[in-house]
């Protein structure tokens, strides 16, 4: 009797380590994916306008780059450039990252912002994060706290026009497992 109690809490133990691993990596999942609606409702000042955008971005697992994907479509002329910046809801802040541009003033590697419908993929790395920023504490290639800044719902994607210069449509960036953003 006493050798199947034994085994009958080695199998328990077994199965609460199986269920912490899972859920941890579950949750370290959920911080490294990161997505945001983007729309003209979330510009500062609001503005009424049919663009509409989605960004995704994944942290590598090394956590030494970030991986993302920016769609926006119907905006009302030539996207000018896109770029992640420092701010919660409603509140403007400085660039972090480029994520495109057509004035050739972002880092190089920078990928230009083709006409909508368009997708537009790219990599980020310390050295394309910006020092546009660094009034907020994010300066020049601090890679780890503009994640840091993505993990506490701090940052959003802001895509530029040339009839809106100041943003046209915008989104907050969450955890992909938010469900409120």
């Amino acid at each position: 009797m006493s050798r199947v109690r034994v085994r009958l809490a080695i199998g328990v133990a077994v199965l609460g380590v199986v269920a912490t691993t899972t859920a941890a990596l579950a949750g370290d999942s959920a911080k490294r994916q990161f997505r945001a609606n983007l729309s003209g409702y979330e510009e500062v000042p609001t503005l009424s306008t049919p663009g509409v955008g989605t960004f995704r971005a994944a942290v590598s697992r090394s956590s030494d780059e970030i991986r993302y994907e920016l769609h926006y479509d119907a905006l009302e002329s030539q996207v000018l450039q896109s770029h992640i910046h420092l701010g919660a809801p409603a509140v403007n802040g400085g660039i972090t990252a480029f994520l495109c541009t057509n004035l050739g003033n972002g880092p190089a590697g920078t990928p230009a912002c083709p006409d909508p419908p368009a997708t537009v993929t790219g990599t980020i790395t310390p050295d394309q994060v910006t020092a546009g920023a660094s009034a907020q504490g994010i300066g020049a290639g601090e890679f780890n706290e503009l994640v840091a800044a993505m993990r506490a719902g701090a940052t959003y994607a802001n895509v530029h026009s040339q009839t809106r210069p100041g943003g046209e449509i915008r989104g907050q960036i969450g955890n992909d497992a938010d469900e409120n953003d």
